[in-house]
């Protein structure tokens, strides 16, 4: 398969829908976590779910970098814009994440505050050369994916000199979500049976992480693509180790990832990063060696250093269910705010703003037929 029509082909999807069928028992059910909320999206926009047998049940993940970021986050870049008046710039899909109080970064821009969208860290360097009298941060989001074009921005500021540029850096790592995701799995957490592993991730960090998963916690990981006939496939292969009683990871993803990963890439990151002790995830808590912080070389280009704010404690709104959903104990039509006042024109939490979020997914291709559809997983919380 080179192209795209072909991991989108009617008659393979039929053929490898009716291999599933085929292969799973009937007498167990097969409750396999996709990660990244680009599967998800991927399964409601073909309707995947529809092509499975009624045992074997996909549960969404927190793999989507913008639900995963805590509200006090977003409460400190806005303090961070109006109690320095610098210029804030940052991705599209953060603008409407509510923060305390039903503010955001576009609410704060509409009160005056010097915040601007931008598609790239090229954007950020040119803002703040064209600008050398005002101070430019960069609000730095994203999984291991994302983290090379921070710091090739870094090292580039440094190289030309750029005094007015810093990062409010969040970047995070997926390994330790996986990790607590997996510890709390039980009477206290989710059910699973296997993992589909992400993808763009993988192609910076390879399969070779993932190891832990089986090995400790004795659950299958298939690195899965994009495209509906890759979940697909993905789904086959873990149904497959799971009747034969094998638990490893497996990479169905290979014409992007190695096991080894993106080393230049990751070399990069080793320069620029630093891992942070511990860092919050919206509905995992703190975790431990989970997130990015600038390197003590890059210090003085680091924002949280040279802008230190003060702001009161987060506070979630009533009756959002994202953490729990992030966390995959409950499913969007689980909160009561689906819909009804929450929606894409009106998100009240993360995981409907974003373009990867579960509850986008679930309002954009399933809202109608989401009932029908829940994962046999009962809600702890």
């Amino acid at each position: 398969m080179k192209y795209i029509d072909e991991f989108r082909d009617k008659g393979l999807a039929r053929r490898l829908a009716e291999t599933i069928a085929a292969e799973a028992h009937p007498g167990r059910d097969y409750r396999l976590m996709e990660f990244c909320g680009g599967h998800t999206h991927a399964i409601f926009r073909y309707g995947v779910q529809h092509l499975m047998p009624p045992n074997l049940s996909f549960i969404h993940g927190p793999g989507c970098p913008v639900c995963v970021l805590p509200m006090a986050r977003i409460d400190h870049a806005i303090a961070l814009a109006t109690q320095h008046d610098v210029t804030l710039c940052t991705y599209g899909d953060l603008m409407r994440v509510p923060a305390s109080e039903r503010k955001s970064l576009l609410k704060a821009k509409a009160d005056g505050a010097d915040i601007r969208m931008i598609y790239s860290t090229q954007d950020v360097l040119r803002i703040a050369r064209e600008n050398p009298d005002r101070q430019v941060v960069f609000f730095a989001i994203g999984f291991e994916t994302t983290t090379p074009p921070t710091a090739v921005a870094v090292k580039t500021a440094r190289a030309e000199g750029l005094t007015n540029f810093s990062v409010f850096c969040n970047h995070v790592l997926t390994p330790s979500a996986l990790q607590t995701i997996l510890s709390t799995a039980g009477p206290d957490g989710v059910q699973l049976d296997g993992i589909l592993g992400p993808s763009h991730v993988s192609t910076l960090i390879g399969s070779r992480p993932y190891r832990f998963v089986a090995e400790q916690f004795g659950v299958p990981v298939v690195i899965a693509g994009f495209e509906p006939l890759d979940v697909m496939q993905s789904a086959l292969m873990l149904v497959r180790q799971l009747n034969d009683g094998r638990c490893e990871v497996e990479n169905q993803y290979t014409r992007a990832v190695s096991e080894e990963g993106n080393r230049k890439a990751q070399a990069l990151i080793d320069e620029v990063f630093r891992i942070r002790p511990e860092f919050e995830w919206r509905g995992l808590g703190f975790l431990p060696n989970s997130a990015l912080a600038l390197d003590d070389a890059y210090a003085d280009l680091d924002a949280e250093e040279r802008f230190p704010v003060e702001f009161a404690p987060a506070k979630e709104i009533k009756g959002c269910e994202c953490p729990a959903i992030l966390r995959g104990v409950k499913t969007p039509t689980d909160c009561k705010l689906f819909g009804n006042p929450c929606t894409p024109d009106n998100p009240m939490g993360s995981c409907m703003v974003s373009s990867e979020g579960a509850c986008a997914a679930y309002w954009s291709y399933g809202r109608f037929r989401a009932a029908s559809l829940q994962p046999k997983v009962e809600s702890r919380s």
